[in-house]
């Protein structure tokens, strides 16, 4: 296919050159964001190649078009190598989901690239995609139509209410949906059982006991996978452990096992035909699905387990991509729960690959987790596995007790929701032995937590971690106490003032997130801390499901533009009016962007004002100061 046909098959206006011949330059379009070419060509024959022959582009996908005569007058290798350099510079212009093409202009054969890291080798290439298409159906292809979140989101509530008539109790919920698709997506046979001898004891199985057998020993193999390349004692530990927690927080639970077998039938079929066909889980959007439809379980626990700040997927995206998550990363969250914040670094450095060892790499020995509570370490393990990661290194323990498993990872990114209000044996043992006997819980509402782990991991290390908004106020002296303790070592490099009802309908905290840069103390770097006032994230509640995101007209996320206003004002420093604002702090200061922002008085409207009057009237009947006559 010529040229011109190319461009006008995939459509002209999407089409973007900046230099005269209707090429892309990657100089220039890096120099123009303040980047050297020079720092991302790592070739070993030297041969670096700049332009690329055609590039499409629109707000969050580019299409990269590469072109040759014919492929047999091509070294294979070269020509892949070459369009795997276009690729690495596109990831270092923008942070754009990618398409990547070879096409012949003396013939018809095309080959094509797109999905997570986007990595262009003989193994990754969509042998499906042999035609050049509409910029449209790349779209559909990389985001679209088979990872369907309305659909999703939908099933998941039915799948509640369908777990929820067999007698599924919500703490057991998450796991157990989650663990059924592990199953399925990995050949679980639940049609036609039969009645059978287990071979290892002799004993009768019943058509449930039959499914639950056949759950365990996927799961045991999907462990199990990596011993040759991890075989030693505390893998093989941590892997029977994960196992035994499968087992016994899930399929030996009473609720399951009383489970009739058509019931249990009826539950696998709705996640295999309601759940997985609209989910590409090659792609970014389908892993971010994968990981909406696992963790959207834990909004449905019980009144006991209310106190549980499970952090949203999007927040997580958005703290990672706040740090520069990337292939480099070191990646610890020592309180990790359901895994939300590992899934999310895990896919964010992967998707910075260049190659498939790359991605090995990341995920046998840069995503480390640690969780202390039983059924929390079940979430997470099930979560890292569902997503792929088969030899996870989550570990189920106090992060108090890791101290030399910490400090020998060389950590360079931490990410964490430390618990607002631990218990003393959930608390580190030094800081607790100046507790009043009165003390029941941390005074220093996890913060405490954070100050421990900066101290256990490497100097050069970034810190996102949310916390409640009395550690940014800072009343109480023990808060006090920590806000110092940190700046006089560590940087406070920004605050996010995060939505009022971001753990709705979990936890009833308002956080926010803060970033610290370990390489110097507070004083020394003598900049301006960045605070963001990002309380608006275009998430809506909605009575049985919890926040969901609000879409335009043409069905696309508010969210998506919302986090890159977020993240060009943070990296940018950026004050804008009712948004954000740069301010210098020290320990007595209050950390939050509320106390040093200007107002955006154009946004403001009488209804704004009549409904700060109605609620500073319904504070004072509340106090006793007024009456209602």
């Amino acid at each position: 296919m010529i040229r011109t046909d190319i461009i006008s098959t995939i459509g002209r206006n999407y089409l973007v050159s900046n230099i005269e011949n209707g090429e892309f330059s990657y100089v220039k379009a890096l120099k123009s964001i303040g980047k050297n070419i020079r720092e991302f060509q790592y070739n070993g024959d030297n041969t670096h190649h700049q332009n690329i022959d055609i590039r499409f582009e629109n707000d969050r996908l580019v299409v990269l078009v590469e072109c040759k005569n014919k492929f047999s007058k091509w070294n294979k290798n070269e020509i892949q190598k070459q369009l795997q350099e276009y690729v690495r510079y596109e990831k270092e212009y923008t942070e754009k989901r990618i398409v990547a093409i070879l096409a012949e202009t003396e013939g018809d054969e095309v080959w094509t690239w797109y999905g997570g890291s986007v990595i262009i080798d003989d193994q990754h290439k969509k042998l499906q995609e042999r035609t050049i298409k509409k910029f449209e159906e790349y779209e559909n292809l990389c985001f679209g139509k088979i990872n369907n979140k309305i659909k999703i989101v939908d099933s998941i509530k039915q799948l509640n209410e369908l777990l929820h008539s067999n007698n599924i109790n919500e703490r057991l919920r998450s796991q157990f949906v989650g663990t059924c698709l592990l199953a399925i997506k990995n050949g679980l046979q639940y049609e036609n059982i039969k009645e059978t001898i287990d071979r290892e004891n002799g004993q009768k199985l019943t058509k449930v006991q039959v499914i639950i057998k056949g759950i365990t020993d996927i799961l045991s193999g999907l462990l199990a996978k990596d011993f040759e390349e991890d075989d030693n004692s505390e893998s093989r530990l941590n892997k029977a452990e994960k196992i035994s927690a499968l087992n016994r927080r899930v399929l030996e639970d009473q609720d399951v096992q009383n489970l009739n077998y058509e019931d249990f039938k009826q539950i696998l079929e709705f996640i295999d035909e309601n759940i997985i066909p609209y989910i590409d889980d090659s792609s970014t959007a389908g892993q971010d699905l994968l990981n909406l439809f696992f963790t959207t379980f834990n909004k449905y626990v019980g009144k006991a387990d209310k106190n549980q700040a499970f952090t949203p997927d999007h927040i997580c995206d958005f703290m990672s991509k706040a740090v520069g998550v990337n292939k480099n990363s070191v990646v610890l969250d020592p309180c990790c729960g359901s895994g939300a914040f590992l899934v999310r670094a895990m896919t964010d450095a992967m998707d910075d690959c260049d190659t498939e060892s790359q991605r090995i790499n990341v995920k046998r020995h840069q995503i480390y987790g640690i969780e202390y509570e039983d059924s929390a370490f079940g979430l997470s393990s099930t979560n890292m596995l569902i997503h792929g990661d088969g030899n996870s290194n989550v570990v189920k323990d106090s992060m108090f007790d890791r101290k030399e498993w910490i400090q020998d990872k060389n950590i360079n990114i931490v990410l964490m929701n430390p618990p607002y209000n631990a218990t003393k044996n959930q608390s580190d043992p030094k800081f607790t032995q100046n507790w009043s006997s009165s003390t029941k819980e941390d005074p220093s509402k996890g913060f405490h937590y954070v100050e421990w782990i900066a101290r256990h991991v490497s100097s050069n290390c970034k810190m996102a971690v949310l916390l409640p908004m009395q550690c940014a106020i800072g009343n109480g002296a023990v808060i006090k106490e920590f806000k110092k303790k940190m700046l006089d070592k560590y940087t406070l490099d920004a605050v996010f003032s995060l939505p009022n009802e971001m753990f709705y309908p979990g936890a009833s905290a308002t956080a926010c997130c803060m970033i610290f840069d370990l390489s110097q103390r507070h004083e020394r770097t003598n900049r301006d801390t960045f605070f963001g006032y990002f309380k608006d994230d275009k998430f809506v509640k909605r009575k049985g499901t919890g926040r969901i995101e609000k879409t335009d007209n043409n069905g696309k996320s508010l969210w998506v533009g919302t986090e890159e206003k977020w993240l060009y004002l943070y990296k940018n420093r950026i004050t804008e009016p009712g948004l954000s604002v740069t301010h210098k702090v020290n320990e007595n200061d209050e950390w939050l962007a509320e106390a040093y922002m200007e107002t955006d008085y154009n946004d403001l409207s009488e209804s704004d004002f009549q409904n700060s009057i109605n609620n500073y009237l319904a504070y004072l009947i509340k106090k006793g100061d007024i009456y209602e006559k």
